[in-house]
């Protein structure tokens, strides 16, 4: 071996890699422990509308410093996450000292019959926070969230032309849905939603010659060929 110029040059090669890696690893190590490099800064670059600036701030004191290069941005993000009515956390470093947050909030969209403090949002998704505004009031199932937000939306399109939007929209516990507009018409539709927009849009478009100027109290869509309304009186 030791008169093998080929094989000496390689062990001597596989030498100096291991040395190399050695010391980068120690660097990187360094890097991650070292002080010199603090993180100084947090900045929220996004203003907040409902999410609480105090309970923010109290978080990122505990939680906002560390090394520059080690920081736990994930923790940091799902800790950020869970405060009220924050929805998603982007969280980057910027060279050499600082943090960069972006926080999406929810819009409220709706309240959730399941509890006073309960909303969802434009996506669909149930979470704790309360609001002012008049919102329409949706029920359902757990985990029906998403579903009653999508057939709401259809409702409404369907229902525009009677000029009183859905005050509230019912799945219930066997799946059926029903909806109560601003006006106090009750409307039931049945198990099968698609079906129902169908029945529904047939409704609307009999609406104004078979109701008229009276406006129904209750109205069940659950008939294949027809419907049956009662109206007050």
């Amino acid at each position: 071996m030791w008169d093998n110029p080929r094989l000496l040059n390689a062990a001597a090669g596989f030498l100096v890699g291991l040395v190399v890696l050695a010391s980068m690893l120690v660097a990187l190590n360094w890097l991650l422990r070292a002080s010199p490099f603090p993180v100084r800064h947090v900045e929220v670059t996004t203003s907040l509308t409902h999410a609480s600036a105090a309970e923010m701030r109290a978080l990122l004191a505990r939680q906002g410093r560390g090394n520059f290069f080690a920081f736990p941005i994930d923790d940091l993000r799902g800790a950020l996450e869970r405060l009220p009515w924050v929805r998603t956390v982007t969280v980057r470093r910027v060279w050499p000292d600082r943090l960069e947050i972006a926080i999406e909030e929810h819009v409220a969209f709706a309240r959730w019959a399941a509890g006073p403090d309960m909303l969802v949002n434009t996506f669909g998704e149930r979470f704790a926070g309360s609001a002012d505004t008049s919102l329409p009031l949706f029920s359902g199932p757990q985990g029906t969230e998403g579903e009653v937000t999508r057939r709401y939306q259809r409702f409404s399109t369907l229902l525009a032309p009677l000029a009183s939007p859905i005050e509230r929209i019912v799945l219930s516990q066997r799946h059926a849905w029903s909806v109560r507009l601003a006006n106090g018409l009750q409307i039931t539709l049945g198990r099968d939603a698609d079906l129902a927009e169908q029945r529904l849009e047939r409704f609307v478009e009999a609406y104004a010659g078979t109701v008229g100027s009276r406006v129904p109290q209750v109205v069940d869509l659950r008939y294949p060929n027809g419907f049956a309304l009662r109206v007050k009186g």
